[in-house]
């Protein structure tokens, strides 16, 4: 479904991503890991659009992204939820959400107001609280169920639980989890590698820019200096 081939990333005269190849097919989840500052945000944001590559060619479903703006990436059914998520912190929860809500009569599941209240029923007892009046699991919460309202066909998750209480990072688990097992597409950057371990169909490991691994996680769990050569675990 989201397929990039062969990108070549800078910042300025800073070689990022050295040929990267990435791929999620239709209702996988992918877990894209490595250690700070290996290239895993610019990767995120080089198919996305939001980092034009110098070279190599991204698609969705077939469709060319290189040429198109990130609103228009967006409108075909990929949804990001950045690092520091993105909330708007005047408005309010309900605008929040409602800002976001887009019309999907081909969508496979209806993602409404009231169903991503389901999801997280603490939003639903703040609806009126600014998003500056949440806390830092509450910001989370509002900007997976942002996301949700655009009817995603994959969702791609930077850090998705650090800094979160541990309870709230459970929460934020199930959900992932129940949204991999409806057939949405998932790409996570997190962490917690034994939460990544059962969630994820597989790994990719990056490191200094260049793809080092691509297997199923057990492959990865049954390499202990791997793991501790790549991401220190």
């Amino acid at each position: 479904m989201l397929d990039a081939r062969g990108l070549h990333t800078f910042y300025g005269s800073s070689h990022i991503l050295h040929g990267v190849d990435f791929s999620v097919a239709e209702g996988e989840a992918v877990a894209l890991m490595g250690r700070n500052g290996m290239g895993k945000t610019t990767l995120i944001r080089s198919m996305l659009g939001l980092v034009r590559p110098r070279m190599g060619t991204v698609t969705f479903a077939g469709v060319p992204l290189s040429a198109l703006a990130p609103f228009r990436i967006a409108r075909l059914g990929v949804a990001y939820i950045p690092e520091r998520r993105g909330i708007f912190p005047t408005l309010t929860v309900r605008e929040n959400l409602l800002m976001a809500a887009r019309h999907d009569p081909s969508a496979r599941e209806s993602w409404t107001l009231s169903r991503v209240l389901q999801t997280f029923p603490r939003l639903a007892e703040r609806l009126s609280h600014l998003g500056t009046q949440l806390s830092g699991g509450e910001q989370q919460m509002l900007t997976i169920s942002r996301a949700l309202m655009t009817h995603p066909r994959i969702l791609i998750l930077d850090e998705a639980t650090e800094g979160l209480a541990p309870l709230i990072a459970r929460e934020i688990w199930q959900t992932i989890r129940a949204l991999r097992d409806s057939g949405m597409g998932i790409v996570i950057v997190d962490k917690n590698f034994l939460m990544l371990s059962q969630l994820a169909h597989r790994c990719v490991v990056l490191v200094k820019g260049r793809k080092v691994f691509d297997a199923p996680p057990a492959e990865l769990a049954a390499k202990p200096g791997l793991r501790a050569q790549y991401l220190g675990v």
